[in-house]
């Protein structure tokens, strides 16, 4: 049996773009935050609010969902402060693909590559991961924008997913794809300003490749 990737995983295609994506952030919730053990919890967090302030600056529709919301515990403040006058979907269902009001959303937007984050990797992610998958969407995980209840559990669940044809991504990577050219120079400098809030030490570099930029400038080089 081949091993080798599907067309729609190879070439200028299977890159992201405002236009083709869909944004679905699924469990970010205390309960979650809880046991997460694969990263350390407050870098899923920043990560996963920089990716939704990534989506806001692109202007990607993007789906906010919780599971029992009452008990879980609602949406994290910093994510749901990126889309304020957006109420979560909030389920029963633990596959989030199971739930039609979160199908038909994503339908509606009549795009095809999916970009997931969720808690947990292996339950909350995995699941509409896998089924979306064999339902012909592309599907991208957002590896560090999510997390498991132990290392091999996140792992393991990555794994699964790249069998089921679901293509593995980081935030930053998503959000370099969707800027494409630093030509775009309106999303370049929100998108600076998102990295500057949350990429860490890229940010730094970042801050300090501008500072060169801007001294070189100032001496007319």
């Amino acid at each position: 049996m081949s091993t080798s990737p599907a067309p729609s995983h190879r070439g200028l295609e299977a890159l992201l773009t405002p236009q083709n994506s869909v944004l679905v952030l699924i469990d970010h919730q205390p309960y979650q935050f809880a046991n997460l053990h694969s990263h350390e919890p407050t870098m899923v967090l920043n990560n996963v609010i920089g990716l939704a302030k990534a989506a806001r600056v692109y202007k990607v529709p993007t789906l906010l969902t919780t599971v029992l919301e009452e008990r879980g515990g609602y949406l994290v403040k910093g994510l749901q402060d990126v889309f304020p006058e957006q109420k979560p979907i909030d389920r029963t269902f633990i596959n989030t693909w199971e739930d039609r009001r979160v199908v038909d959303a994503v339908k509606k937007t009549d795009r095809k590559k999916l970009i997931i984050a969720a808690l947990w990797t292996e339950i909350c992610l995995a699941m509409p991961a896998i089924q979306a998958a064999g339902e012909g969407y592309d599907v991208y995980a957002v590896t560090d924008a999510s997390g498991g209840v132990s290392r091999e559990a996140h792992e393991m669940a990555v794994r699964r997913m790249q069998m089921a044809g679901v293509t593995p991504i980081t935030w930053m990577a998503v959000a370099a794809e969707w800027q494409r050219d630093w030509a775009r120079e309106e999303s370049a400098t929100a998108l600076a300003g998102v990295l500057s809030e949350h990429g860490g030490g890229s940010a730094v570099a970042f801050a300090w490749e501008l500072q060169l930029l801007a001294g070189r400038a100032g001496k007319g080089v």
